[in-house]
């Protein structure tokens, strides 16, 4: 038998790995190989501990639980259409300087859209698009 932590462990970037859909709690514990007491605990732990929410759910006659990750890790997408990236005054930029994040309209304006649609990437290649048909 695993050690718990060994166990929380995989239960952890397993349901991570599920992103938004999340994993039933009984197909966790089958992927790791567990009982599901031992599932159970696990999944348990997890939600006590933040990492996790569970949610009850009805599957083929039986309540189960589904797991969904509390936090995903980040990635590349989420900051490609920051203006920062691509800004000619970068290099001057700086908190303390007349040019200044503090008010930059054009961050002040990405950072406002931000969760406002619902996938971030093609919201970049509007942008870019919507740029180009200024000029």
């Amino acid at each position: 038998m695993p050690k718990r932590n060994d166990l929380e462990q995989k239960a952890l970037h397993y349901v991570v790995n599920t992103g938004f859909n999340g994993v039933l709690q009984s197909d966790l514990w089958r992927e790791l190989d567990a009982s599901s007491r031992e599932g159970s605990r696990v999944a348990i732990k997890l939600e006590e501990k933040g990492l996790v929410r569970r949610e009850k759910e009805l599957r083929e006659g039986r309540w189960t639980y589904r797991l969904f990750p509390k936090r995903l890790p980040a990635s590349i997408e989420t900051i490609v259409d920051c203006p920062c990236l691509m800004c000619p005054d970068s290099g001057r930029c700086d908190p303390t300087t007349a040019i200044s994040p503090k008010d930059c309209c054009r961050l002040t304006d990405w950072i406002s859209g931000l969760g406002k649609e619902a996938d971030p990437v093609a919201l970049g290649d509007g942008v870019i698009a919507q740029d180009m048909d200024q000029r």
